[in-house]
């Protein structure tokens, strides 16, 4: 199934959209309501961002203005609806999203990428402090789900996104700790890298425990990182995570 080109592409619009099927709101409504439910952990929620977000959606005709309302001596504040077009808009980007992966370009898969410029003593220090911060945020947010889906005060669909993050930072977590222990007992190494007339090669260090990463400045990052299988590809879109 192909990705539809969308006139909106900002996921906070899903929000929006989301929280208008509900009721008519104004912005500074929806902020609050999407703080309220922890949805900003799903979506980066900004009164910059999210204004923007509801002017394009009423610029494309997915929400309009139904009401302007001023509360005391506090500014007008104009209520939004959606429209059909929104409705449908909101259901089949749903759908497509949750069937088709795309790429996300992660800013941590970016840095794990490079993670042997860090040497093993730092990488696996680096790791070990990304560890307690996710064994924190995992802990914090199982928390919140507690206090509020295991307490009955909602449904479990309607914060369904958390447990998944949760899902995702366990693995994640799994991940970092296995690569922690692989670096310190040397069965993840840091090769011998060389340059020959033949290119760039490399070889497993005589003591892997006590392999460091490669220190000639001249030599540009991306050739410190082993050869990739020539049959495996490297482009992120033909090789999705």
């Amino acid at each position: 199934m192909r990705m539809a080109r969308r006139k909106i592409s900002n996921t906070l619009a899903l929000a929006v959209l989301g929280l208008l099927r509900e009721q008519p709101m104004h912005p500074y409504e929806m902020a609050s309501t999407l703080r309220e439910r922890h949805k900003d952990s799903s979506f980066k929620v900004n009164s910059g961002s999210l204004y923007d977000t509801v002017e394009s959606l009423a610029r494309h005709g997915w929400i309009e203005a139904v009401e302007t309302a001023r509360d005391g001596r506090r500014p007008e504040r104009t209520v939004y609806a959606t429209t059909e077009l929104g409705r449908r808009e909101f259901v089949g980007w749903i759908d497509e999203l949750l069937r088709v992966p795309v790429a996300e370009y992660p800013k941590f898969m970016a840095a794990v990428s490079y993670l042997g410029a860090l040497g093993p003593d730092r990488a696996a220090e680096a790791l070990a402090e990304r560890a307690g911060h996710l064994a924190r945020r995992i802990e914090e947010t199982n928390a919140v789900l507690e206090g509020t889906v295991g307490a009955g005060q909602v449904p479990r669909l309607f914060m369904i996104e958390v447990e998944c993050a949760v899902h995702a930072w366990e693995a994640e977590l799994a991940w970092t700790r296995r690569t922690i222990d692989e670096i310190r007992d040397g069965s993840l190494f840091w090769p011998v890298v060389e340059r020959t007339g033949q290119g760039w090669t490399w070889s497993a260090p005589t003591d892997p425990a006590t392999s460091t990463a490669p220190t000639d400045a001249s030599t540009p990052a991306d050739e410190h990182r082993a050869p990739a299988d020539p049959g495996t590809p490297t482009d992120p879109q033909e090789n999705p995570r």
